[in-house]
């Protein structure tokens, strides 16, 4: 059975990138690819994803970085959905589907298109909970960074409850795993 889960890096005061959109302050830390809830690990059981169009863009500015969008490679070899309601430059090689649709029939489609394998909801926080009011995120596994900005864009900006099911430590960071409890109307 496929997990939608928000897995992501935020910083102890709770924002996944400073005021600006920039991740700066998570590359200075140490991480181990083998540790406790790593990426690697983690991406292994991904077949599906979704971000924002803030995350999209981020992708294309670093990964692509002077490249342009016609001309990079998607880092990522799995279909992807990409919320937004603007124009936004479209990596000819990649899976990806821009769209305005709302979180239940998006899911539906990630599921399936995942293939028994777990769907990543990549960012932001507000799409997450986007997905946490549908029903529709399992859980939220966090690297948390020795770090503190005081504003940027936070974590999960809303009310979701949590059950931690996992505590790790991978180089400089907490890892958590939590499972979202669903709360009765």
């Amino acid at each position: 059975m496929s997990l939608t889960q928000y897995y992501t890096a935020t910083t102890l005061d709770g924002f996944i990138a400073d005021a600006d959109n920039s991740l700066g302050w998570l590359f200075t830390r140490k991480r181990e690819d083998a540790g406790p809830m790593s990426y690697d690990e983690f991406i292994a059981d991904v077949g599906a994803m979704a971000m924002g169009s803030t995350t999209y863009e981020w992708i294309l500015d670093h990964e692509l970085a002077g490249k342009d969008a016609a001309d990079g490679r998607w880092p990522y070899e799995i279909p992807g959905w990409v919320f937004t309601h603007r124009a936004l430059p479209a990596v000819p090689e990649g899976q990806i589907e821009f769209t305005t649709a709302d979180i239940p029939t998006v899911h539906k489609k990630m599921v399936a298109a995942a293939g028994g394998r777990n769907v990543w909801i990549v960012g932001g926080g507000d799409l997450a909970g986007q997905f946490a009011d549908a029903g529709l995120l399992d859980q939220v596994i966090v690297m948390i960074a020795p770090v503190t900005l005081g504003a940027g864009a936070p974590l999960l900006p809303r009310h979701v409850e949590l059950r931690l099911d996992e505590l790790g430590q991978n180089g400089d960071f907490a890892c958590a795993r939590y499972s979202v409890v669903r709360v009765p109307a």
